[in-house]
């Protein structure tokens, strides 16, 4: 009995270690399908007279959705994905390396009509107050990420 104990105490582990072997790791080809999915929705809509901003949500909604697993790709690699998938392949997005800068905040978009950055929401004033010093009671745990 002691000896079937000892077996199994050393079969079963080797056994899941096996069963993780047959398991396949994701893909890397999910992700280059997913990224030229994104340009092909990016390049289309704005090559369709779509702005900057509807066409991004978009591609960025589709490469987002792609990916399994607990983190989610960020608004940057997913711009980056995109800029990779039409430099790889400019012959199957005509025309749309002119877009790409507007993935990157240019100051313009590419028709100068549009900009890509909201004015409205940036805070230029510094707030002033009268003294340097800081206590514990001027601030609270959840100001410290309001910039």
């Amino acid at each position: 009995m002691v000896r079937l104990r000892q077996r199994l105490a050393l079969l079963l582990p080797l056994a899941g270690l096996a069963g993780l072997t047959f398991i396949a790791p994701p893909s890397a080809s999910s992700s280059v399908d997913s990224a030229a999915k994104g340009a092909q929705i990016y390049c289309f809509m704005r090559s369709n007279g779509n702005g900057h901003k509807v066409s991004w949500e978009a591609a960025y909604a589709l490469i987002k959705r792609q990916k399994s697993g607990m983190f989610k790709t960020s608004p940057e690699h997913a711009a980056v994905m995109i800029t990779e998938a039409v430099v790889k392949q400019p012959g199957t997005y005509p025309d749309c390396g002119k877009y790409i800068g507007d993935l990157f905040g240019s100051s313009q978009g590419s028709n100068g009509l549009e900009s890509t950055i909201d004015n409205s929401k940036i805070n230029t004033s510094i707030p002033s107050s009268s003294s340097n010093t800081t206590t514990s009671s001027d601030w609270s745990e959840d100001d410290r990420y309001s910039y």
